[in-house]
């Protein structure tokens, strides 16, 4: 496998391999406009629209929600992204170190999997948006051929920018913090025009205890993107600065999660069906005035793009891990398959399934949830990584341990998981704990996974930390200091 890091524009072909000390050159400053990226999502309007209908909660309750929720689930992407620069590698790759050659086969076939229903998700909903641009601007009516070519053209695009690596992905995340910004002062503007503000704060203020479910849900999905995190952070040299890895993590995720589930949360008072519209990529064109929906699902189509494309992008890394033989950008392309077909499948067939698909997908977070305890707990007593174990995948790996397993791993993350899906409730499971407790009830399902499987791990014995090797020393060598 090639070991050539990508320059600006060029093909990234680095592989799941540590990245050697001189091609880490990277600044933490780079990560905010990845994380503002990765949060351009019309679910944030939707799910801001819930907290106003489906929970009661006033504006101001909608706005502590909207800054504790990136704060918390973001702050864990910061935290867990610090491992990208002491190893060099994509978290996926990292894991081994924590689990075992086999034993991380087992969190990253369920990561993976994940993966392949939130791009599916992104896509079928950025061709919707492109369909919907098409109906209000030029009066073109959607039909079977024009959902496969929008869909096709959607995937394809999210296909090169991630095959092309992490500088294209970091140069178009850039252009879409522009994006976004200009977006958001444009509708800003049209909703303190055309809101009735004293109907807005009026409104009585919900049960604290739906403000914390609020929290949960809107926090559950940046969880999504913590395994993630290193694949973003692993080109910065050893001296970045961790607190500002979290800080450009938080910062960049909640500029655009607060404003995001404040207008969905105002929008909702006047047209309470966007909590509950089925398709609100379209519902939005249709309130929304010609001169603003346009410009919003242009927006919304840019963001679903990035998104997949990062997710794509992180997925290919996951794939080589789980043992695809393939360079990174043909992994990519197996998730870009995957989720060209199950969206054809969404749009085409089984386009009611939507709302249930969802509510699948958000119990694989619960398998996130338990990867991210037991790796956190493993950060605090391993600072650095044995470059030539983590590709040593034979028994003279150091990460071999009893069979390829760490057993301490694979119990902490197994009774998590099985714990956190106790107390987890969805659309159509609810576990047998998820009534009658503060936990169940107020939606933290993955946060009781989380801590679960980080006192469990923290507990049990666990093999010694192997030194690093002379390779993995190396990536200590000094390096100017990230800002």
């Amino acid at each position: 496998m090639s070991t050539t890091a990508a320059s600006d524009g060029a093909l990234e072909t680095r592989g799941i391999e540590p990245v050697p000390p001189a091609e880490r050159t990277a600044r933490t400053r780079e990560l905010f406009p990845t994380w503002v990226a990765a949060n351009i999502s019309v679910l944030l309007l939707t799910m801001g629209a819930s907290l106003a209908v489906t929970y009661g909660l006033n504006f101001w309750q909608a706005l502590a929600v909207g800054v504790a929720a990136p704060i918390v689930s973001y702050g864990l992407v910061g935290l867990i992204g610090i491992a990208g620069k002491r190893g060099g590698a994509p978290g996926m790759a990292l894991s081994r170190a924590v689990f075992g050659q086999r034993g991380n086969l087992l969190p990253g076939s369920l990561i993976w999997i994940a993966r392949w229903g939130w791009e599916t998700i992104n896509a079928v909903t950025g061709a919707y948006a492109l369909l919907t641009v098409l109906d209000i601007v030029f009066g073109i009516r959607s039909s079977t051929f024009l959902i496969i070519v929008t869909l096709l053209l959607f995937v394809v695009t999210t296909f090169a920018i991630s095959g092309l690596g992490i500088s294209a992905v970091q140069k178009c995340n850039k252009w879409a913090t522009y994006l976004f910004g200009g977006f958001s002062v444009l509708v800003l503007g049209y909703l303190v025009v055309d809101t009735d503000w004293g109907q807005v704060f009026d409104r009585p203020a919900g049960p604290t205890a739906l403000m914390i479910t609020g929290v949960g849900l809107i926090a559950a999905g940046g969880i999504s993107w913590v395994p993630s995190s290193p694949d973003f952070t692993r080109y910065l040299p050893r001296t970045a600065s961790s607190a500002a890895i979290v800080r450009n993590s938080i910062g960049g995720a909640g500029i655009v999660v607060l404003p995001m589930v404040l207008m969905g949360a105002v929008m909702a008072v006047s047209t309470p069906d966007l909590a509950s519209a089925a398709d609100p990529v379209s519902f939005l064109g249709e309130i929304l005035p010609l001169w603003i929906a346009v410009p919003y699902l242009l927006i919304a189509l840019v963001g679903m793009l990035l998104i997949n494309s990062m997710s794509m992008y992180s997925a290919g890394f996951t794939a080589q891990t789980l043992g695809f033989k393939v360079p990174r950008h043909w992994a990519v392309s197996v998730n870009a398959v995957i989720s060209l077909v199950f969206g054809g499948v969404l749009m085409l067939v089984a386009t009611s399934f939507m709302g249930s698909f969802i509510a699948f997908l958000s119990l694989l977070a619960v398998a996130f949830s338990a990867w991210v305890g037991v790796f956190g707990a493993d950060m605090l007593r391993r600072t650095e990584y044995d470059a030539e174990a983590l590709l040593d995948t034979t028994r003279t790996s150091a990460y071999w341990y009893r069979g390829g397993f760490s057993p301490a791993a694979v119990a902490a993350w197994a009774v998590g998981l099985g714990s956190g899906l106790l107390f987890t409730t969805s659309d159509w499971f609810t576990g047998p704990l998820a009534a009658n407790n503060p936990v169940g009830e107020y939606g933290l399902g993955w946060v009781a996974t989380v801590v679960i499987s980080f006192l469990l791990y923290a507990v049990l014995p666990k093999p010694a930390v192997v030194p690093a090797t002379a390779q993995a020393d190396a990536t200590q060598e000094p390096a100017p200091a990230a800002v």
